[in-house]
């Protein structure tokens, strides 16, 4: 293992997997004007929302008017998640850069997500990857549960590198690890790395940690010594997964960006107007967010 990367890209994930699990409804000129302001906070991708039915995350049933009113900054990916052929021919009238599909490493927790079983999911997946591929589009493959499943417990690595391998055939650009319960500690990131890597480049895998045990940055650090340079965040720790109960919200962007600095790790990005757009988004829910270098902003000011 090595030690520190020189740059790190940071994905915003906030709009999407932050907003899916909020009670709170934000108004979609709101959910533009967020949006814009994180364009202009220096982060390379932005998963602005989801093309799943509106009645399974209704916090998202704006994402076709979201996509095509944004002010879109060159030199950012806007991308969303999309579950079927249905979501993705919305996705692309909507004009995305990039399409995200997901299934999980866990076979209940993929049933409770998607209502299929992982081999009735890659069918679904195929096309959609296929036809986000011909029109010129970067595709994701989120993998779920990775480390822990909330139904199942702990998952074989094993088990995560079958789903990776067969997202990979069908032609995804690169896959997202998510540790969606946020239970993982590094002996369990030094395993799963240890073969995914082995099959693998790190260039094709992003970490998507959740801190529901504050274990986030400590993962983190500990996949960086293994080579990745990709990470999956949400700003001022916002969100949760509907489908996996207790799960806290992604690592805050904010406390990511603290810790990269902190390094001497390059990302491109303005703290002061990555702050803004957190409480901004923070004010317009009514909430005081989970990230203590949020929290530490906002007693000096």
């Amino acid at each position: 293992m090595g030690r520190w990367p020189d740059f790190v890209q940071m994905k915003e994930v906030g709009p999407r997997d932050g907003l899916q699990n909020e009670q709170q409804q934000i108004a979609t000129a709101d959910k533009i004007d967020w949006i814009n302001r994180l364009s202009e906070s220096g982060v390379q991708e932005i998963e602005y929302s989801s093309f799943v039915h509106p009645k399974l995350i209704p916090a998202l049933s704006d994402a076709y008017e979201v996509g095509q009113r944004i002010t879109r900054k060159p030199g950012v990916r806007y991308s969303a998640l999309v579950p079927n052929m249905k979501g993705l021919e919305l996705a692309l009238e909507a004009g995305i850069d990039g399409a995200s599909v997901f299934m999980s490493a866990s076979e209940t927790h993929n049933r409770k997500n998607i209502n299929k079983s992982i081999a009735e999911t890659y069918p679904v997946l195929q096309p959609v990857v296929t036809e986000a591929k011909k029109a010129g589009k970067h595709v994701t493959g989120y993998v779920s549960t990775v480390f822990d499943c909330p139904y199942e417990g702990r998952i074989s690595p094993d088990e995560v590198l079958r789903v990776c391998e067969q997202l990979f055939a069908f032609g995804v650009d690169d896959i997202s690890l998510g540790d969606t319960i946020g239970t993982a500690v590094p002996a369990q990131v030094d395993q799963l790395l240890g073969k995914v890597l082995s099959r693998f480049p790190s260039s094709q895998i992003i970490m998507h940690f959740h801190d529901t045990r504050g274990m986030a940055i400590a993962n983190i650090m500990r996949s960086m010594e293994h080579g990745i340079t990709r990470f999956d965040s949400s700003i001022g720790g916002l969100g949760g997964c509907p489908f996996a109960p207790g799960a806290a919200g992604n690592v805050a962007t904010n406390d990511v960006l603290y810790l990269l600095s902190g390094l001497g790790i390059e990302t491109g990005m303005d703290e002061h107007r990555l702050q803004e757009a957190a409480f901004y988004i923070q004010d317009k829910l009514g909430k005081t967010l989970p990230s203590k270098s949020l929290a530490y902003a906002a007693s000096k000011s």
